[in-house]
């Protein structure tokens, strides 16, 4: 297993698209920190270019390497070797190399620039996202064997927790604003990944005053060492569910 996930960091560490990854993500934090004024403002910033971009590139990345590494899976599955540790061999070679390239890009100008708790939690932020995504990426992947369709579900995905997934919570808290929802709000939460990672870094810069008393009820949860604990963990779920799900239909699939 160690073998095929040093084949996979070294095949994806060559690809043109993760060397550009890491340099658009790099220059783009420079200058972001540098116009920004303040570290507060900076993170601020790039706080939403990571919530957009991350996912996309690791889910569409993630999509199509599964595809492109298909006849190589195909070899792989007729050695001696169990197809679980075939899968999760590709799961992680392409998840460290994104997270890699997130870390070089946006963690070493946080270091520079922003050291200190909120730019921490950025970073770990972006790096629970890449892997998140990755494994949506090849749940998708499993899916279907068509490649287009494919990468189509996975669009879809992307599309829904980045951009779909807020509309449909602002349209609940809109018709039942009457009722008490500030624990529905926790649940709707925690039930995206981009969310939960913007509370917790928004939270961290004092945003949370201009929230109102959903900001409070915010505040009073993950403010604490046992609130980011629990958040973290359930960024852990994010990523074991979908990635248990996948490794086990890929197990069972017809190759």
């Amino acid at each position: 297993m160690n073998k095929i996930i040093k084949y996979v960091l070294y095949d994806i560490v060559r690809n043109k698209i993760i060397v550009a990854y890491t340099l658009f993500l790099l220059l783009l934090s420079i200058g972001l920190f540098n116009l920004g004024g303040s570290p507060d403002k900076g993170l601020l910033s790039l706080l939403n270019l990571v919530l957009l971009t991350v996912p996309l590139i690791s889910i569409v990345f993630g999509t199509t390497h599964f595809y492109n590494s298909y006849e190589f899976m195909e070899l792989l599955v007729s050695q001696p070797i169990r197809r679980s540790k075939i899968f999760m061999s590709e799961y992680l070679g392409v998840s460290l190399s994104l997270s890699a390239a997130f870390m070089i890009g946006v963690g070493i100008p946080v270091l520079l620039f922003a050291p200190g708790a909120t730019g921490l939690y950025l970073v770990l932020t972006g790096v629970f996202i890449t892997f998140i995504f990755v494994a949506l990426a090849f749940l998708a992947s499993v899916i279907t064997r068509d490649k287009a369709k494919g990468i189509g579900i996975a669009l879809l995905l992307w599309f829904y927790f980045a951009l779909i997934y807020d509309g449909i919570v602002l349209f609940i808290l809109y018709s039942f604003g009457d009722y008490p929802l500030e624990y529905a709000t926790l649940v709707l939460t925690a039930l995206n990944p981009v969310d939960l990672g913007r509370v917790l870094v928004l939270l961290n810069l004092d945003v949370s005053a201009m929230m109102g008393y959903t900001g409070a009820l915010y505040k009073s949860i993950f403010g604490s060492l046992w609130g980011i604990g629990l958040a973290f963990a359930v960024m852990v779920l994010w990523v074991l569910v979908p990635v248990l799900a996948s490794r086990r239909a890929f197990t069972r699939r017809d190759l």
